[in-house]
Parts: C-alpha cells; structure tokens; sequence
C-alpha cells in the first residue's frame, strides 16, 4: 500500500492512536496475537534529546492494541554496544510504562540467537522477534553520523545482539542492515518524527517537527523521511539496497500522504539544540509551524552557510504579504523568490537553495 498518513500535534498518545485508528490498523489484530513493540533507546537519554522513542507513542499504541482486545503485549528492544537496556527502560519511562499496563519488558542483549540467511548475508537474530505475532516498529527519523538517516530500517539493529552490531561495523552498515530488514518484516511503522536529532543517532542536537508517520511499507516512509531530511533516497546505501530485496518501495509522485490535524501544527519554539539556534540567526521567522521551520534547519544543515541574499523569510506572518528574497512555504508566496510546500521536505529546499 503507497500511502502514508501523518499526524501533527503535541499530545502523542492521542496523535498515535488517531493514527492506528485511520489507518484501519484493528482489522489487522486478532486478541489472541502476542504483539511486540519496537522503540528506539539506543541509550539511556530522555526522548527530548532527540534520540529515543517518546513514550507517549508506545502509550498510544498500548491503548489502541487493548482496546482491540489484544493483551499479550511486549516492549523489546537492545541498547547500543556499551550501554544497559534496563537503564534505558528505566531513564526512557518504559518500566513505569509497562508496569502500568502489565506489558512484558524484554532486554534483546539477553535473548535468544537464532541464526539466518538473508540476501546472501549470515545473521543472528534475536528469538523474540520471531515468536511475535504482530511487531509494531518505532524508529526516531533522526540523523547519523554514519549511514546519514536513520529511521525503520536501522531500527531493526536493535533485533540483533551486541557481538553482531559489532560485526555489521567492521564488515559496512548498508548491507546488512538491508539484509536484516529483508528477514525480519514488521506488520507496522509508526515513526517518531517530534524531535529527531540533527546529526547524530545519540541525540543532543534535536529539531522540533511535532509529527509522527504511519505505514505498513518502511522503504516508503524512509525514503520519504529521506527527503524530510535533505536526502535524495539513492543517497542512503541501505535504502537503495532494501529496495532492491524487494523490502518496499520509494515514495514517489504516487505516494498518497494522508495528512491530520494539518490546520493545528505547532508553531516553532524558542528551545532547540545549540545548531538549530545557530542556523536560526540565517532565518526570518514569523508564526512559522514546526514541521516547516525543521524542514529548513535540516536543508540550511545539508547545504551548509552560504549568501542566499540576506535571511531566508518563513511563517504565517508572511502570508499575503511582498517581500524581497527567499521565503521557505506557501505561506512566503509573495516572496521574490519561493519555495512551495505545506511543509516543504528538506531536499526541496535545499535543491532551491543551491539553485540560488
């Protein structure tokens, strides 16, 4: 299925539930399925920082899940090499999370291994993920210092135990992070779009968006978040080669994106990360919404610091107004020089920026 559906707003576990609900994800479950849910805590740091998974979405999902009368629940996820799971379901909120709705906790670094072969790549994957009924994954769309992106497709490194993430890095990321996304297929992404970090996979510098992302499909939404970023999809490796398994397809012009609550998304606030304040001194805000001012710190992010005529103008404020040089969104029509979109994606952006 080529769509995907979206959702804006600040009360996550509402947003995430309206989500499941348009997306008619109940006629998928069946009360006797043991449903596994797969966040991102890469590390013991509060989903703020623009890391890890905010509990709110994996709330969300409980309750939808429970109220299609499915109770086997379990929460699974593997830290990265040098750092504890339990800390992190305890520091992310996932303990008191799970104990409040009797979910199972299960630490990935201490599961069982069961070995596969997937593309022509060896793999060890964690046995849990294999007994599921219905997984459910939650990446964060955020940066990474290695592979660029980071969303469903490397979420899946936290199915497999510490000695095989340290393989994957001494043998190159893109391959078999594709190959694990070919043997392990989850029913459902939801993908954390609030915060996600600028640059790097362990958080620090996040960029407010105020969105989360649905499909069935994790080539469609990381090809998608790709371009949410400032990324063309060939660009990352492992997207490219998931594709090429047969994991999904990119989105395209065909894509159908089902947006919700698209009149109410936040507007921009004055706290961020060090990089986004700094890029900010090279914009002209007024009432711009989060979703659209993100998409221009990870475009200024992508083509760097260069004379784009005086500061990039963006926000409601602009809307029916003249003014001379840039303007980022619908809203700055009356700009000299526009880019469109309702938000426009990073690589739009910055494809216009290195135009000018």
């Amino acid at each position: 299925m080529s769509r995907i559906y979206i959702n804006y707003g600040t009360d996550l576990q509402e947003m995430t539930f309206d989500l499941m609900k348009a997306a008619r994800v109940a006629e998928r479950l069946d009360a006797s399925m043991r449903a596994l849910i797969k966040p991102n805590l890469v590390m013991a740091r509060a989903a703020d920082g623009g890391a890890t998974t905010h509990p709110g979405i994996v709330e969300g999902i409980i309750l939808f899940l429970r109220e299609s009368g499915v109770r086997n629940i379990v929460i699974a996820e593997g830290s990265w090499v040098g750092d504890s799971t339990r800390r992190a379901f305890e520091t992310c909120g996932y303990a008191a999370l799970a104990k409040k709705y009797g979910a199972e906790l299960i630490d990935t670094k201490a599961d069982g291994v069961v070995r596969r072969k997937s593309c022509g790549v060896e793999l060890s994957l964690c046995e849990s993920l294999l007994k599921a009924d219905y997984i459910i994954n939650v990446p964060v769309l955020k940066g990474h210092c290695q592979t660029g992106m980071t969303c469903c497709l490397k979420n899946l490194k936290g199915c497999i135990p510490d000695s095989e993430k340290r393989r994957y890095h001494t043998t190159g990321l893109h391959r078999p992070i594709a190959a694990l996304a070919a043997a392990i297929r989850p029913d459902l992404h939801i993908v954390d779009g609030i915060c996600g970090d600028l640059s790097f996979e362990e958080g620090g510098n996040p960029v407010e968006a105020n969105r989360i992302m649905l499909g069935f499909d994790p080539v469609l939404l990381d090809s998608y978040g790709a371009r949410l970023m400032g990324y063309k999809p060939d660009e990352i490796e492992h997207l490219r080669l998931a594709a090429e398994y047969g994991v999904g397809q990119f989105a395209d012009s065909g894509t159908e994106i089902i947006e919700m609550n698209k009149g109410s998304k936040p507007k921009v606030q004055a706290s961020g990360s060090r990089d986004a304040k700094r890029l900010g001194q090279f914009i002209d805000e007024d009432g711009a919404c989060s979703a659209c001012y993100a998409a221009l710190i990870f475009a200024l992010h992508r083509v760097g610091q260069k004379d784009f005529g005086g500061k990039i103008h963006i926000g409601q404020g602009f809307k029916g107004k003249s003014a001379e040089g840039t303007g980022v969104g619908d809203c700055t029509a009356g700009c000299s020089r526009s880019i469109p979109g309702c938000p426009p994606k990073a690589s739009d952006i910055g494809d216009a920026l290195q135009a000018y």
